[in-house]
């Protein structure tokens, strides 16, 4: 059986939705953002006030009161549903938000870690190991597949466009698809 374009986009969106629900719920609320927020600023140990940091924990704030609009729910939690079809719209709504770039820009900030403009293998793999988890040598091979210049780094531009086609891609071989693996 083919999988449809829509499908791809579900799968990566639900993985998504299995990272980030570190407590195993089966909801993901404020404090799974918060979280998440708080996994950059410890794994890069950086300071509460570095603009960095900042800019992380206000993009998971407007990121999730995003996705609770779009999801038009009277509750402050999301099921992995209700966050697969609000981030389909909050992705393509960019009148507030938008997603790809605001987040795309706030997380290369932190990774770039020498700040060269560029995320090396060894920075890759830190954000893999501390921000993740994932110890999984596979997960190496992404670093390969998002530098689609072969030039040994990853450049803002490649980041960039590799989060937008974890949104919006519906190839499951683009390399924004394999953030969390193969779609």
């Amino acid at each position: 059986m083919t999988t449809t374009a829509q499908d791809v986009i579900s799968v990566k969106l639900e993985r998504s939705f299995d990272a980030l629900d570190t407590n195993a719920d089966g909801y993901l609320d404020w404090s799974d953002y918060q979280r998440l927020g708080d996994r950059y600023i410890h794994a890069y140990q950086l300071d509460k006030d570095d603009r960095r940091a900042r800019a992380i924990q206000t993009f998971c704030q407007i990121y999730w009161l995003e996705l609770l609009r779009h999801a038009g729910v009277d509750g402050d939690r999301l099921t992995k549903e209700q966050f697969v079809t609000a981030n389909r719209l909050a992705v393509i709504d960019t009148s507030r938000l938008n997603v790809t770039e605001g987040g795309g820009h706030a997380i290369f900030d932190i990774l770039d870690v020498d700040g060269d403009n560029e995320i090396n293998k060894a920075e890759f793999e830190r954000f893999l190991r501390d921000v993740w988890g994932s110890q999984a040598p596979e997960a190496m091979e992404s670093f390969t597949m998002l530098d689609t210049d072969g030039d040994g780094a990853i450049s803002r531009q490649e980041f960039i466009r590799a989060i937008r086609e974890h949104y919006l891609s519906n190839d499951p071989d683009a390399p924004g698809s394999l953030f969390f693996g193969r779609a």
